[in-house]
């Protein structure tokens, strides 16, 4: 029963989607996981995925997953490049590692249009400009 499994609570691992670049004409975009955690994780796994309306219509990204394998503590890894036209989409990252052989998982959810310029902060680790979901439940 799922009331009998333990509360794994994902604390100290956030994912932001980080304005790498800007010219007058473009903005390169990238997503990061971030491990502010004081231990290493392992068997990481990020699955990602777009879906809601686009021009009247439902539209879904095809769903990626990406293995990242271990992380040391406090560091980042660049999950993936993210395009502009799928902000106006929900963005949703589904992340799963291990620590001690205990499983963690925790589901990102970056709503349409959540991605703006006036959400925008410093992003711990990366430095740089973006949007970031803290890992606390």
């Amino acid at each position: 029963m799922k009331k009998d499994l333990p509360l794994n609570i994902v604390e100290d691992i956030s994912i932001a989607v980080v304005l790498e670049s800007e010219t007058p004409t473009t903005k390169v975009w990238n997503v990061y996981l971030i491990n502010e955690k004081d231990v290493d994780i392992s068997n990481v796994l990020v699955s990602s995925r777009g879906y809601g309306e686009k021009d009247g219509k439902q539209v879904k990204t095809t769903t990626l997953r990406h293995f990242i394998g271990d992380m040391d503590a406090n560091s980042i890894q660049k999950i993936e490049a993210i395009d502009s036209q799928v902000f106006g989409l929900t963005n949703e990252y589904w992340l799963s590692y291990y620590i001690d052989g205990t499983i963690y998982d925790k589901k990102y959810v970056f709503l349409p249009e959540s991605i703006v310029d006036d959400n925008l902060i410093k992003i711990p680790l990366v430095n740089k400009p973006g949007v970031m979901i803290g890992g606390t439940n």
